[in-house]
């Protein structure tokens, strides 16, 4: 039998919201003109149906841990081992530490884990997150083949129990895929940011900052500017084989409404390799910018309007083309030398 949905009803905050819009793509080539012309998020139903894994997940939960064990690499995997009971929220503590304990292991105990624990309402949160299908699997990503391939994405599987992950944003785009048991993700748009409320950026359950706001009982006392990132919310509940597209910076909180969940998702960048990752020029802006007094700020606020946002004629327009240096658009060759001069001075 299929992995059951957890009893528990759905919180009423979902009744209300806007569903994810729904297209359609028979093959990777529409999928593909899809994401070139859709700007927000859509859903595609059935997309990997025919997955391998998909028809072991609709056999059985247990059935989906054979079909991966019979193919997992002999390397140790982490997984992250929530607390005891149905809640199943991966959180901060009242410390603002974590809720949550990560251990190594060989997959095969990780699964005898999960096949202990099925049915019980004790049960703790099991979940494997982001682990790399090529890295700890061998044949995995070719019986399941990626529908944005052409893309050249990196590919990476989520095993776990009913979890719920807070609304948090990735930088790349993201096609999730729903492969055993049942998903929900609810998505917001990128200038909700300052309605979710998020919380630290350097100290954060899985690397990106979350929002504090518990979906399943918003205190909009406490949180009272989620009520308009609520008006500009999307939901969307997967089945087996149904695939999610998120856009780049799109919030998204994502919890599993089954006993066991399988996702598989994509990520890949529009942008070259070899430019940096915009956090961490965020980061180094707060080092740098943030803490001086008012007056400078707003100083440092028009250059990076200058060299930055705006980044026209009037920038270079007067500078010889082969004096522009890391002013001109930036090649793996300046991207590197801007690498390297930034990390002397970060050493200093």
């Amino acid at each position: 039998m299929p992995s059951k949905p957890v009893a528990d009803a759905d919180p009423p905050v979902f009744a209300s919201m806007k569903r994810v819009e729904e297209r359609a793509a028979d093959d990777a080539a529409a999928l593909s003109a899809l994401l070139d012309e859709v700007e927000g998020p859509f859903v595609v139903r059935g997309l990997v149906k025919d997955w391998p894994l998909v028809r072991a997940g609709l056999e059985s939960g247990r059935a989906a841990r054979k079909y991966l064990l019979d193919k997992a690499c002999a390397a140790p995997f982490t997984v992250t081992i929530g607390q005891p009971g149905r809640d199943g929220r991966l959180f901060y503590d009242d410390d603002f530490g974590m809720n949550f304990r990560t251990a190594r292991g060989k997959l095969a105990d990780i699964f005898r884990g999960f096949d202990e624990n099925e049915g019980r309402k004790d049960a703790p949160a099991i979940y494997l997150t982001s682990v790399d299908m090529g890295t700890f699997f061998d044949g995995l990503v070719e019986d399941n083949p990626s529908p944005v391939r052409d893309r050249k994405p990196s590919e990476r599987i989520w095993i776990g129990t009913d979890t719920r992950v807070a609304a948090h944003n990735d930088f790349p785009r993201n096609l999730a895929c729903c492969a055993v048991g049942r998903r929900r993700f609810t998505i917001f748009p990128p200038e909700q940011f300052a309605n979710l409320y998020l919380g630290p950026l350097e100290n954060t359950p899985a690397g990106r900052p979350v929002s504090m706001v518990d979906m399943h009982r918003p205190d909009l006392e406490a949180y009272p500017r989620f009520a308009e990132a609520l008006e500009h919310a999307q939901v969307v509940e997967l089945e087996p084989g149904d695939a999610v597209y998120i856009p780049s910076m799109w919030w998204h909180h994502v919890e599993g409404l089954s006993e066991f969940n399988i996702l598989v998702n994509y990520w890949w960048r529009e942008t070259p390799s070899y430019l940096a990752q915009p956090q961490d020029a965020l980061n180094h802006a707060i080092l740098a910018i943030r803490d001086l007094p008012g007056e400078d700020r707003e100083i440092w606020r028009k250059l990076f309007e200058h060299y930055v946002f705006d980044a026209g004629d009037a920038v270079t327009g007067h500078i010889p083309a082969k004096a522009r240096g890391i002013l001109a658009p930036l090649t793996p060759e300046t991207a590197s030398q801007l690498r390297t001069y930034l990390l002397r001075t970060l050493n200093r």
